[in-house]
């Protein structure tokens, strides 16, 4: 499953360039260890599932309504945390928290984050998803919706299958291979939004975005699909670094505009679903 996760997101000639040969110890040396110390505003807290332990950063009110928020491939980085904060300040506030499914590594450059993704336990990730869900439930939060961008939109909606007590679920450009879940069985209502741009065919393009409308649709799933016309992956990253690193990436759209309207959209889906 990880491999076919893998070939969509390197299926396009540009994604390609990005793939350099990554079996030999150097990528393995250059990934990072994120910085130990959960700088203000987050709070490191331990979450345990199973026989793992796993850290994870919360931002927020407490007792508010809760937000998983699921990593990119790069791992829990600036780019990440900036969207947990601003989640977390949205209306009367929610608590957002992120669990690191890398396990402390972060990724660089892409194929730092390839190595990464491809060691990825997916059905370890969604016990993390669970587990976050369950945590936020237990402190304080009485609903709790999910929501991640590219891997993490793809683990958003595979938890929305497979894990419970999910209210809400809004996945960013990425859908999960039928393998490991079938979005026609989610169990919360779904906001899903893609970028008429994405080259990522069969996980994040437009094709796969109206597929996922049409099997949401059939299964009765309360659902919204929302397509962006100018824009290709990953643009909700708008820091100055994230902009950056999608230009090094060849993604060179900048368009605020879909930014603002896919988080007021993120908005009104959460207040629907997350309001006591």
């Amino acid at each position: 499953m990880v491999a076919f996760v893998s070939r969509l997101l390197f299926a396009t000639p540009k994604a390609k360039t990005l793939s350099p040969n990554i079996s030999t110890p150097f990528a393995l040396a250059r990934i990072r260890s994120m910085a130990a110390s959960a700088s203000s505003p987050f709070q490191k807290v331990q979450i345990h599932r199973d026989d793992t332990t796993f850290d994870a950063y919360v931002v927020g009110k407490e007792n508010a309504p809760g937000v998983v928020v699921i990593q990119e491939w790069w791992g829990v980085d600036f780019e990440i945390k900036n969207h947990a904060v601003a989640i977390s300040q949205f209306g009367s506030g929610y608590r957002a928290l992120i669990p690191d499914l890398y396990r402390g590594k972060v990724g660089l450059d892409a194929a730092e984050a390839q190595h990464l993704m491809d060691g990825l336990d997916w059905q370890g990730a969604v016990k993390d998803i669970q587990a976050s869900v369950q945590w936020l439930k237990a402190n304080g939060s009485q609903k709790v919706g999910v929501t991640g961008f590219c891997m993490g939109g793809a683990l958003t909606i595979a938890s929305s299958v497979l894990s419970s007590g999910v209210d809400a679920a809004v996945a960013f450009y990425g859908v999960p291979p039928p393998e490991l879940a079938d979005p026609a069985q989610a169990k919360a209502p779904v906001q899903a939004h893609f970028g008429e741009l994405d080259g990522f065919v069969g996980f994040a393009d437009v094709k796969t975005g109206k597929a996922l409308e049409e099997k949401l649709k059939a299964a009765g799933v309360p659902h919204e699909i929302h397509l962006y016309p100018g824009v290709a992956h990953a643009f909700m990253n708008r820091s100055p670094d994230g902009v950056k690193r999608r230009k090094d990436m060849g993604m060179t759209d900048d368009n605020e505009a879909a930014a603002e309207l896919a988080w007021s959209r993120f908005e009104s889906w959460m207040s629907r679903y997350l309001s006591s």
